[in-house]
Order: C-alpha cells, then structure tokens, then sequence
C-alpha cells in the first residue's frame, strides 16, 4: 500500500517533543538552550516535511487528476483570467488610461475567449452526462461547488437578515434546508 508511505511521512510527532521541554523545571541549567533546540529541531523537521510530501506524493503516483478535470482546469482559468482582465479594462477605461476604440477591441478579445471556455465547459459536462462517468474525483468536485453555492446562499441570507429585508421566522426553513443540503455532500 503506498498511502501507507505517505501517512508515515507526514506523521510528525513534534508536539509531544515540544511539550516536555517546556514542561523541564525553571530551575534546570541551560533549559532555554534545550527549549530552543527542541523548537528548532521541530521546526525543521516540519518544514522539511511539509516541503518534500507533495514530492513524495507525486512520486509515490497517489494524486492524479483525470484528463477532464485537467480540462475543465484549464478552461476555467481562461475564464477567470479573462475576467479578471475585462475588469482591468473597465478600470483603465473608468480613469480615462484607455481609449473607447481600444477597450472594445481587447474586451471582444477577452469576451471571445470567455465565450469559448464556457462553450468547452458545457461540451465537457454534457459529454460527461451522455457518457455516464462520474469518478469519485468529479464527485467531489461537484460537492466542493455545491457547498460553495450553498454557502453562498446561507450569507446572502444572512446579509438581508442583518439589513432587517427579511423575517427571521420566513429565512429559518429556508436556511434549515441548506444546511441539510450542506451535510449531505461529501467532505473535501
């Protein structure tokens, strides 16, 4: 089992060091060099840890992604750094550091690219739902997005709450049935 390597690994047992040297007694010679050098040494160790596990990981051959999740990856940070770079425009264009002319033409550009992502997006997920996969790696992921959705849902809720637009007692079944939804899905 190669998991196996990877709980080893990262099974770091600091804490336990750490707890006995400050428990040494006050009166103990030279126990602040013993405090310091059980830190250090357990800081070490973790940050060597923490920096070699994702190798260990990738070399072990545990996380892989499946090719369309790298897919959907992909076009998803076309969309958002397509996005980003619309509002970007939209701020030069604002504070007069662009012209009219200019900003349609690399909006349209960015618009483009946009509308192509979300085009490869629907194909990928409509593939998907004719060809009947759905691995626990896209489970997930689709749980980690309605969570996020829910979520979303739940704060804006409590946002009216707070601005007194809604009644308590009208919001209570509402973000009751979130919360089930929420517990339904499958922790990250």
């Amino acid at each position: 089992l190669r998991w196996q390597h990877v709980l080893i690994a990262g099974n770091v047992k600091g804490s336990l060091s750490m707890a006995l040297a400050i428990s040494l007694p006050f009166t103990l010679p030279d126990r602040a060099e013993v405090i310091t050098l059980v830190f250090s040494t357990v800081l070490v160790s973790l940050v060597g840890q923490g920096l070699s596990l994702p190798w260990v990981v990738k070399r072990l051959r545990l996380s892989h992604s499946s090719e369309i999740r790298q897919r959907m990856e992909h076009l998803q940070l076309t969309m958002i750094t397509a996005k980003a770079a619309q509002e970007e425009l939209q701020h030069l264009l604002q504070f007069g550091s662009l012209s009219k002319s200019l900003y349609e033409e690399l909006f349209a550009t960015y618009q483009a690219r946009i509308a192509a992502s979300e085009r490869d997006l629907r194909e990928l997920y409509n593939q998907r739902m004719v060809d009947g996969v759905s691995t626990l790696e896209e489970q997930g992921y689709l749980d980690s997005t309605l969570r996020r959705l829910y979520l979303a849902e739940k704060g804006a809720i409590n946002d009216a709450l707070r601005q007194g637009l809604l009644s308590d007692e009208v919001t209570q079944t509402y973000i009751q049935a979130l919360d089930e939804k929420l517990l339904s899905l499958k922790d990250d």
